[in-house]
């Protein structure tokens, strides 16, 4: 079965790709959206590809390649006063925030928000639609084979 892509975003401050280049697994911790949260929960698979995306910095854009590297877990972020993704309402025994771990592939040259939004043929893409701020987005076979050769990677 051909796995499915995923756009992820991270604020670079929080996780970058350099990061997950360092610890080779990280859990994506902080998804505080509904949507965002069922994808993980139902849509996501183990070897799933992860476009890493860098949101909420000075140039942002695609940054490399990961891939889901666990099935879906409480974050343990929602259940910790100190942390800014607290969430008073959750309870371990009934969690409302999941998260998966990714593992890191590859970092790529940035293809930045301008480049994406310059290239015709990406401009299905839902990263780039008015109005949507979703920390994940699915990406179809054919957006991904549209990407892999913007990124330098193979289909």
């Amino acid at each position: 079965m051909t796995p499915q892509t995923w756009l992820m975003k991270s604020e670079p401050n929080e996780a970058s790709i350099d990061d997950l280049a360092r610890e080779g697994r990280l859990p994506w911790t902080g998804v505080r959206n509904h949507q965002a949260r069922n994808f993980m929960r139902d849509a996501f698979r183990l070897g799933d590809r992860v476009l890493f995306y860098h949101s909420s910095c000075a140039e942002p854009g695609i940054a490399g390649l990961g891939h889901v590297a666990s099935a879906p877990y409480p974050d343990p972020t929602q259940f910790d006063p100190s942390s800014s993704y607290f969430d008073p309402k959750s309870a371990p025994a009934s969690p409302r925030w999941l998260l998966v771990d990714v593992a890191f592939v590859a970092k790529t040259p940035l293809l930045s928000l301008a480049a994406l939004r310059s290239a015709p043929e990406l401009a299905d893409l839902a990263v780039l639609q008015r109005g949507n701020r979703l920390s994940i987005t699915p990406i179809t076979p054919d957006q991904w084979r549209r990407l892999a050769v913007r990124l330098g990677v193979p289909a």
